[in-house]
């Protein structure tokens, strides 16, 4: 049985990559191993993708000491933490929610995610797992962390409906960045992207765009996005601990003008609503180091 959907095997055969999907969909586990277990008891941060209670679609950081997500068994992942009350995801993770997660480890370009079903508990979440697997290393810049606060109280949010001109800085200088998708029946996933400075090119205040480089040729995003056009966007500002946070919707296009070099197609993301946790935040990171992959 494939781990695909309709959307997912459309992108596959389009990119003439099915036969690729189909090999390393065979990695894609209904279980926890040992080896995940251990990477996510080290991890001081993982982003969660959800959709909200008017089904906006958004991607969340939850952070804490390491040890705050930890295996319960081979099927339930708990994380002791919650989204901040200000933060979109808040509500929508106080009652059982379809979500996707990805861990990212920079220090040594890692990552794994999670797709399953979250239910709410007083100091957290319990994740039953319905898929597990890792990525590559491609397109992850390496950085270290600089310090981290627990007792961190997290700054008012910022509100719009378009980026002013301090955020298109900030995300003209990203050179990674998080996005939130779900398919038609709501599974969501929350996926990595990564690159050189500008590859997350601001074409307006309300619209950017960002290439795919070649991957794992799952397309789980992209697939997503065929299906249910509803999407989320996470930017980091890992030097101060800041978010900026976007909601709307994307498409997928193939014209030959919108893609930069290495690209094998582009997303274009028309935003809805803005929410940014400016000055700092109770994680923060050194410098990148860039991918040698990068296009």
């Amino acid at each position: 049985m494939t781990p695909f959907h309709a959307g997912e095997v459309a992108v596959q055969r389009r990119m003439g990559q099915a036969h690729i999907a189909d090999r390393v969909g065979r990695t894609i586990r209904a279980d926890i191993p040992d080896i995940a277990a251990g990477f996510l008891a080290e991890q001081p941060m993982v982003v969660i993708a959800a959709a909200d209670l008017a089904g906006r679609v958004w991607a969340g950081a939850l952070v804490g000491s390491p040890g705050f997500v930890h295996v319960v068994d081979a099927e339930t992942i708990a994380i002791d933490a919650l989204p901040a009350a200000a933060d979109p995801l808040h509500a929508a993770l106080t009652r059982p929610a379809r979500i996707g997660m990805i861990a990212l480890q920079p220090e040594r370009r890692r990552r794994m995610r999670v797709n399953g079903f979250a239910m709410p508990r007083e100091s957290g979440l319990r994740i039953a797992v319905d898929q597990v697997y890792s990525n590559c290393p491609k397109y992850i810049s390496r950085r270290q962390i600089e310090s981290y606060r627990s007792d961190f109280e997290v700054p008012s949010p910022r509100h719009g409906t378009e980026l002013d001109a301090r955020q298109r800085a900030l995300i003209a200088a990203a050179d990674a960045f998080f996005v939130a998708t779900a398919d038609a029946d709501g599974n969501a996933d929350a996926s990595h992207r990564g690159g050189n400075p500008g590859f997350l090119q601001v074409l307006s205040p309300t619209r950017l765009r960002w290439p795919d480089y070649q991957g794992n040729s799952m397309f789980m995003t992209l697939g997503n996005i065929t299906v249910n056009p509803h999407c989320g966007i996470l930017i980091p500002d890992w030097t101060t601990g800041g978010t900026l946070q976007l909601t709307g919707t994307a498409e997928l296009s193939w014209a030959p003008e919108t893609l930069t070099a290495g690209a094998q197609c582009s997303i274009d993301f028309t935003i809805a609503e803005v929410i940014e946790v400016p000055g700092a935040g109770p994680l923060r990171w050194g410098p990148a180091e860039l991918s040698p992959v990068n296009p």
